[in-house]
This record gives structure tokens, sequence and C-alpha cells, in this order.
């Protein structure tokens, strides 16, 4: 028995139906790529300023997630301490208050490779209350490194 036609072009039509949604998606994933590639690629051309942001930033979310490593990466030698002391009393401080954000880094003052920066932060047990540290910053190797601890 012959199949009615109808069937034949509905298979052929399915398959150019979704022709515009891989295009799509194809020009959606090249623009991810580019505007990941271009932010790979410009950290050079960050400001000192953005880059003693970036550094406190990272430092916290070194903290926040409890990566050693990283912690050491964003800051000073002589403020690295014994892992095991740094982290535990990191987690003293999220049990007692919740995790700690950066809510903003401003009055950055630069001197050669010494700077100061006013950095707030914020406990997620009360968003409210907003401490702001003045914070020091020391450039290593060309990188901005965090000096001094925030709160706890």
């Amino acid at each position: 028995m012959a199949e009615p036609q109808g069937n034949a072009s509905d298979d052929s039509s399915s398959g150019s139906a979704i022709a515009p949604f891989l295009g799509a998606l194809t020009i959606i994933v090249a623009v991810v790529i580019g505007i990941w590639l271009i932010n790979v690629f410009s950290g050079e051309e960050l400001t000192d300023a953005q880059q003693i942001a970036r550094a406190a930033s990272g430092q916290n979310d070194a903290l926040q997630r409890g990566s050693y490593p990283d912690y050491q990466a964003f800051t000073c030698p002589a403020q690295h301490g014994d892992e095991s002391k740094v982290l535990s009393e990191h987690q003293d401080s999220v049990a007692e208050r919740g995790d700690r954000y950066v809510d903003r880094v401003e009055g950055v003052d630069i001197e050669g490779d010494r700077a100061t920066a006013d950095v707030t932060y914020y406990f997620d047990g009360d968003r409210e209350a907003k401490q702001t540290v003045e914070m020091s910053f020391v450039r290593e190797d060309g990188t901005w490194k965090v000096c001094s601890t925030g709160p706890s």
C-alpha cells in the first residue's frame, strides 16, 4: 500500500525547519567565544585601579572557595600564614556571619609599587551592614596583591 504524499513532505520540511535554529545557535556561540577571547587577551590593558579591585575580589573569592593556592596568588607573602589556620579562621567567620562579599573598591591611591584602597565588604548574614576597610596592596612581578586583612 502506498503511503500518503503528505508524510514525505513533512519529513523534508522538518529537516529544513531546524536549519535557522542551528544557524542562530552557531552565531550565538561565535559571539560568546569572541567576547571570551576579548576578555582573556585584554587583561593586560586593565588600569592599576582595576587590577587592585581584581586582587581584592580574587582574594575574597579564593577564601570563599577554600582555595589556599588561589588565596596565595592574590595575597602578599607576608600575609599568607598557615594554610589550615587561614582556612579555619575563614570557616569560623562564615559560620558566625555568613559568606563575605566585596561590594566595591574605591579611593585607590597608588604610590609606585604600593597602594591603598577603601574596600567595602558585607556578609551574607547581614547584607545591609557594610564595612569599609582601608586595605594595602603591593605590586610584585607586575601583579597587584593584597597585603592586609579584611573584616572577618
